[in-house]
């Protein structure tokens, strides 16, 4: 164990930060070349090459014109697809086609691609977009053999602007500037978020120097067509923000929530200091009325006192030493019991109790990680939110860290729990985390290169802990860990979600997220 901390601590500090992150080249690993090949007795007559995004992981979009050719001879034309990534190429089938919107859904029969998002909200005239594929131009001036156009490379970016919507054969098209050529067909206009908008399709003329303008197949068509073709995929509707916005954000929205719950313990102490001062009130009005009893009372007994003192002289005077002696007895008793009474009389202040919520408040702090069982819902005003749709997320904490049952989380540097995340199929690195006080769970996802990939499996690897464990040293080798990790990755996330979370009743049943 201490041989595995120490070559995790000399990765943490040889290792250098991966570049920021950056959501446009997140996407590029979703966009892949789409390839024909037309085939007559064995040999090879025809070869042609388009461009699409993967919004699953193994079914990509493209134009209804790249793939056309295999729709109309099956056993002559072969589908594959080239992605942005690896050593591979992967054959393909188609499962739709929509020669009318000029969409087309193929599916890849072995190998996966990272699935991009479709974005669903509203997209303004002037808005930038990016145009991913590979341009047929480019591969003219790059290519030096058949054998590139099935190596797998990055796609080729085109910035621009949103022109305006319209429609072409009853078909919602993007107008927008980004520069595209034949080759990008199929291949997705995405808005700086990465998220999906358009389907790149056709370009304009551009004769007589007139300026070229490209086509996009709008998203509202897209979803349409994917529904129609019962294919599920994922759509968000949050506008776009840079990181540093959304930390704008965050911090606004924190202020907000600090001045309300300052108003809140403001409002709160004006009415206890009210309730104390009512509740003073009461007590000296008590405190008086309980004085003015007992010196009423010590006044009565002193003069009742003093007459039977009087009727004690009396009776020594007629020669009743007898009588004398009770009544005198019992005049000094009364009067002594008067003294008594008034000296003890109350003060007319009364002292109040403390507060039992002030007490509570200077108890000891609560335990560095709370238990019990939280539901979590997402705050959009401090998120970040680009590919992932946000449900609520029940989340069960236990002792030492132990997350929904089955997850160890570890204390970080921030003082915050957590648990990074690194899979091996996907290649998405998640940072889950919750606050000692259990009110505040955050994600943060980094979509990353392959390369990146590869170092931050290779450094999950040192440490395995399956389930949740107490012992202190397993804990601590996982927390060393997750600091070696956080040092191969890019200094910022491509999103993050801020959840809010509210502290279930006792006994409520949750079904815990994996």
């Amino acid at each position: 164990m201490t041989r595995l901390l120490a070559l995790l601590l000399a990765l943490l500090t040889i290792t250098h930060p991966a570049r920021a992150a950056d959501d446009i080249s997140a996407v590029s690993r979703s966009v892949v070349r789409v390839v024909t090949v037309a085939m007559v007795d064995g040999e090879v007559v025809g070869f042609g090459h388009g461009s699409g995004i993967a919004i699953s992981p193994t079914r990509i979009v493209t134009n209804a014109h790249v793939v056309e050719s295999a729709a109309r001879y099956p056993d002559n034309v072969a589908l594959g697809v080239v992605p942005s990534e690896g050593q591979k190429s992967y054959a393909a089938k188609l499962i739709a086609i929509d020669t009318k919107r000029d969409l087309a859904l193929i599916e890849i029969t072995e190998g996966r691609v990272p699935a991009a998002a479709i974005y669903s909200g509203p997209f303004e005239a002037g808005g930038d977009v990016v145009a991913l594929g590979y341009p047929g131009n480019v591969d003219l001036a790059t290519a030096r053999s058949a054998a590139d156009y099935i190596t797998p490379r990055t796609p080729v970016r085109s910035e621009g602007n949103l022109s305006n919507t319209q429609a072409l054969d009853g078909v919602a098209m993007l107008v927008h500037t980004a520069k595209i050529s034949r080759g990008n067909s199929g291949g997705p206009l995405v808005d700086n978020c990465g998220r999906i908008v358009g389907i790149n399709s056709a370009i304009t003329r551009a004769d007589d120097g007139d300026s070229s303008f490209a086509f996009a197949i709008a998203n509202r068509e897209l979803t349409r067509f994917l529904t129609d073709a019962s294919q599920s995929f994922s759509s968000i509707g949050t506008p776009c923000m840079t990181l540093a916005e959304a930390d704008a954000r965050d911090r606004a929205a924190l202020d907000a929530d600090a001045r309300a719950k300052a108003a809140a313990n403001a409002a709160k102490d004006e009415a206890a200091a009210l309730d104390r001062e009512l509740r003073e009130t009461r007590a000296s009005e008590a405190a008086q009325a309980s004085r003015e009893n007992r010196i009423a009372l010590a006044g009565v007994l002193f003069v009742i006192g003093a007459l039977a003192a009087g009727a004690g002289l009396l009776f020594h005077s007629q020669k009743n030493p007898r009588n004398a002696k009770i009544a005198g007895g019992a005049g000094a008793v009364l009067m002594l019991a008067a003294a008594i009474l008034f000296v003890t009389r109350p003060s007319a202040h009364a002292d109040l109790p403390a507060d039992p919520t002030t007490a509570a408040a200077n108890a000891d702090l609560p335990p560095a990680l709370a238990t019990g069982n939280l539901l979590c819902t997402i705050r959009p005003d401090r998120s970040r939110i680009t590919v992932s749709e946000t449900p609520d997320v029940p989340v069960a904490i236990g002792k030492d860290g132990c997350i929904n049952g089955r997850t160890q989380y570890a204390q970080g540097s921030d003082g915050r729990w957590q648990r990074i995340l690194v899979p091996n199929e996907e290649a998405t690195v998640t940072i889950a985390s919750i606050d000692g006080a259990g009110q505040e769970y955050r994600v943060d996802r980094y979509l990353l290169d392959a390369e990146t990939m590869t170092k931050a499996r290779e450094v999950r690897a040192g440490v395995a802990i399956k389930g949740c464990s107490v012992d202190p040293e397993q804990v601590a080798a996982l927390a060393t860990q997750q600091d070696a990790i956080r040092a191969v990755l890019p200094p910022t996330p491509n999103e993050r979600l801020v959840y809010a979370c509210q502290k279930l009743a006792k006994g409520a049943v949750i079904n815990p997220a994996p």
